[in-house]
């Protein structure tokens, strides 16, 4: 089971990082949104370089690319090494989209709250 905040946590803030943002409207961890803000500075870097920037495990770094891909923010390229063989490089999202991501997914749900609130008939 995650332990990635979701929108009650968002909720229960009074003033949000977007960061903080990020990880409960998209059911990241902390980390994950952390690797998705470093990719946004570093693009193109490979999981190698990641973990030494984030100062984390390789494996840790690549499951968390993994979930970030799997969300829509991140992608991946392979390039061919000279010696031969292959590297995936990583890149964030761009900050627009992510920016009209969060924004689409906050109005669907607050539209959902607010059809809950008024299909409610009491009883």
């Amino acid at each position: 089971m995650s332990d990635a905040p979701d929108m009650g946590d968002l909720i229960e803030t009074d003033d949000p990082s977007f960061q903080h943002v990020l990880a409960c409207v998209f059911g990241v961890q902390e980390h994950e949104s952390r690797t998705y803000l470093t990719l946004l500075d570093n693009p193109g870097s490979t999981v190698a370089e990641l973990a030494d920037i984030l100062d984390r495990d390789r494996s840790n770094v690549n499951r968390s690319l993994t979930t970030l891909m799997e969300k829509g923010l991140a992608g991946r390229e392979r390039r061919l090494l000279d010696p031969g063989g292959y590297v995936y490089q990583y890149t964030g999202t761009p900050l627009p989209e992510a920016k009209e991501m969060l924004h689409e997914a906050l109005d669907e749900w607050a539209e959902r709250v607010h059809d809950s609130i008024d299909d409610y008939g009491g009883e």
